[in-house]
């Protein structure tokens, strides 16, 4: 590991708004309580990466609280630093492996999910490892409230169309689907939100999908 990587992973331990591994357990079921000292919604942004989404969506909405959920402390740090330098208090991170959320997170606890740009593990052998593979929606049915939204913004055409067909499978309602997002009536303020390959992605004029659903 490079010396700008360790750096970054010893200074999100002294970080306020950060919580690795175990610590975050404490705080299953309370978190907007016991972390930000209120009992206003919480939204959660899974492979968060540099944590463009969270920190900006904080920005939008103060009525709201925002998790960031990524395993690679470095890329965390980014989203982190950023917001205690701008005094953004309704945002916070946590690295944990996604598939362990459940120990985080108690049933009904989240109000909003977002994916962002997540791995596509496009081999078949790994499907089980995708965000949206049955095991994951299982997760996130759990932990969010009724009618709670889940959204996925991925450069994957393959990924997007996996899930779409798993949604379906699932009989899950879509609230919403495009396949060119910045092309599309769809694009609002949250949307456009960019994070850092998003922006790599539309330089070579890629198309953005997106898809919104609930469950039943």
């Amino acid at each position: 590991m490079g010396k700008d990587k360790l750096r970054k992973f010893a200074e999100i331990g002294t970080f306020p708004n950060v919580y690795q591994l175990d610590a975050g357990m404490e705080n299953k079921g309370r978190w907007a309580e016991r972390h930000f000292g209120n009992t206003n919604p919480v939204v959660l942004e899974l492979a968060c990466g540099k944590g463009e989404y969270s920190v900006n969506m904080a920005k939008l909405f103060p009525e709201k609280n925002f998790i960031g959920i990524d395993y690679k402390g470095n890329r965390i740090w980014r989203g982190a630093k950023t917001a205690l330098e701008e005094q953004i208090s309704n945002v916070a991170f946590l690295r944990i492996q996604i598939e362990d959320i459940l120990s985080y997170f108690s049933e009904g606890e989240i109000a909003e999910i977002w994916i962002t740009f997540p791995d596509p593990q496009p081999q078949l052998s790994r499907e089980k490892k995708r965000l949206t593979a049955d095991r994951f929606l299982d997760n996130y049915k759990r932990i969010l409230k009724e009618e709670g939204v889940v959204n996925l913004k991925t450069d994957n055409d393959g990924l997007y169309e996996y899930t779409v067909n798993k949604l379906k499978e699932r009989n899950e309602p879509i609230l919403a689907s495009t396949t060119d997002l910045y092309h599309d009536e769809l694009l609002d303020d949250v949307l456009s939100i960019k994070t850092y390959y998003e922006k790599k992605y539309l330089l070579v004029s890629k198309n953005i999908n997106y898809l919104k659903w609930i469950f039943r």
